[in-house]
């Protein structure tokens, strides 16, 4: 007599989609807003993985907004150019010309590679930058930097370095109403029409917030905030964040990192997740698993 059967792979594929419903049907209209950038923007296979992801979410009913980085890529051309850079408090110190190179890797090739990624997936993708239909009016960033042999702070002039100080989401509820997948690269403009570079992360943040997002997602290279014995620590509030970096658990690049996420959450958005972004699909795994992936911020931790 036949044995029919399921294959174990194929009952295991249908009880992940029967985990996954309650969260399809919490999430279904909701906008996602998905910081890119990282280790998983340079390897093809998390390309490919990362293009149909969204693909996905927009395919269930979820309306994700791509927000990409492009440090490494910035400073590749730079070198080729033969144009040296420094950074202060990890930011970039940009005059015109590093501008304009910047400018033309984020918001030319980086766009619209991710742009054909998504299409190659099955979607439709469409590029902008933050000057596109006014959508990131920016302002210039001013830092001080501790100079240890005098004892004092020193202001530095960071050049055509950036802030959002105002979104204007009309672009992108246009192209996301119209079954478009929007990829915004971090360039913004000046009152007075300057064009500004802008970190990807705070750039994506006040995406986020001023699109009422459900989730905002951090791809990093990291797994997420670590406690001091290496484990993940799979939700925070912003006191819990407080007590981690006063404590000397949270240091270092994941301060502004977690400094934007609890900004986002304080500005209205959902939640926000730090995610490892060289998982494949690691936000689906986040989204529509109890497990999840990833470091959740959130108004009260959950």
């Amino acid at each position: 007599m036949t044995d029919h059967t399921p294959d174990a792979t194929l009952l295991a594929k249908a009880e992940t989609l029967t985990e996954a419903l309650p969260y399809l049907q919490r999430y279904a209209g909701k906008t996602f807003v998905v910081k890119y950038g990282g280790h998983a923007m340079g390897d093809p296979e998390l390309q490919r993985d990362f293009a149909e992801d969204v693909v996905l979410l927009k395919a269930v009913g979820i309306n994700p907004v791509v927000v990409h980085g492009g440090g490494p890529q910035i400073g590749a051309m730079l070198k080729r150019l033969g144009v040296e850079s420094t950074f202060v408090n990890g930011l970039r110190v940009t005059d015109a010309e590093t501008a304009k190179i910047a400018e033309m890797v984020l918001a030319g090739s980086i766009n619209k590679d991710i742009v054909g990624w998504i299409g190659q997936a099955g979607g439709r993708a469409v590029g902008v930058s933050g000057k596109d239909a006014g959508l990131v009016l920016a302002e210039k960033v001013g830092v001080r930097d501790p100079d240890p042999l005098q004892g004092i702070e020193r202001h530095v002039d960071l050049g055509f370095v950036g802030e959002p100080i105002a979104v204007d989401r009309r672009i992108l509820d246009t192209l996301s109403n119209a079954g478009i997948i929007p990829v915004v690269a971090p360039v913004g403009v000046g009152a007075d029409g300057t064009t500004y570079n802008i970190n990807a992360d705070t750039m994506a943040g006040a995406i986020a917030a001023a699109m009422g997002a459900a989730r905002f997602f951090l791809l990093t290279d990291v797994a997420g905030v670590l406690s001091k014995e290496g484990e993940l620590l799979t939700s925070l509030d912003a006191a819990a964040v407080a007590a981690l970096r006063a404590d000397g658990t949270i240091t270092g690049g994941m301060i502004p990192k977690i400094e934007t996420c609890v900004a986002a959450v304080e500005a209205g958005v959902d939640a926000a997740v730090i995610l490892d972004g060289r998982i494949p699909h690691a936000m689906l795994l986040e989204i529509f698993t109890k497990q999840g992936a990833g470091t959740l911020v959130s108004a009260g931790a959950a």
